[in-house]
């Protein structure tokens, strides 16, 4: 009997360190990527984004804010040949549709675009499900009480 008890003793004891170290070398495997994606500037590009996963090409639409106008009717067409063409009419001030063409180009992480060649206004959007947000001219996400009017419908 006490063979017995001293052989399940011990089976038991080496199960147990057993499984213990493999959660420990699980947790030591998971801190060594943790810390190199932290130490990496460059982030792992999810196939899954914006640029590879939506149906982004086509015309957004909406009204963005204006500091000396009733509102900017801005009109964007993203086309799948990586061009671009942008129409704005100041609303309240002019009927004149100002149009601008030209090339974009995709973030890293496929989910912003950024308008090559347009001066002074804001170039980079964030592209959503047929949605696409104006950014900031920093290239960040435009917060406050009129965000949402910073967003063009498809």
């Amino acid at each position: 009997m006490k063979k017995q008890f001293l052989s399940m003793a011990i089976a038991s004891t080496l199960l147990w360190s057993c499984s213990n170290n493999n959660k420990s070398q699980k947790n030591t495997d998971a801190s060594l990527i943790d810390t190199a994606t932290a130490k990496d500037p460059k982030t792992v590009v999810d196939a899954h984004n914006a640029k590879t996963s939506l149906d982004w090409n086509g015309t957004y639409k909406g009204i963005t804010p204006c500091a000396d106008c009733e509102g900017i009717e801005t009109e964007v067409t993203l086309n799948k040949d990586m061009t671009f063409i942008v129409k704005t009419t100041y609303k309240g001030k002019s009927d004149k549709v100002f149009e601008e063409k030209g090339s974009f180009k995709w973030d890293a992480t496929g989910s912003k675009i950024s308008l090559e060649g347009l001066k002074d206004r804001p170039s980079q959007f964030f592209v959503g499900e047929n949605t696409l947000t104006q950014l900031d001219l920093e290239g960040n996400r435009i917060t406050g009480a009129l965000a949402e009017n910073y967003i063009l419908k498809k």
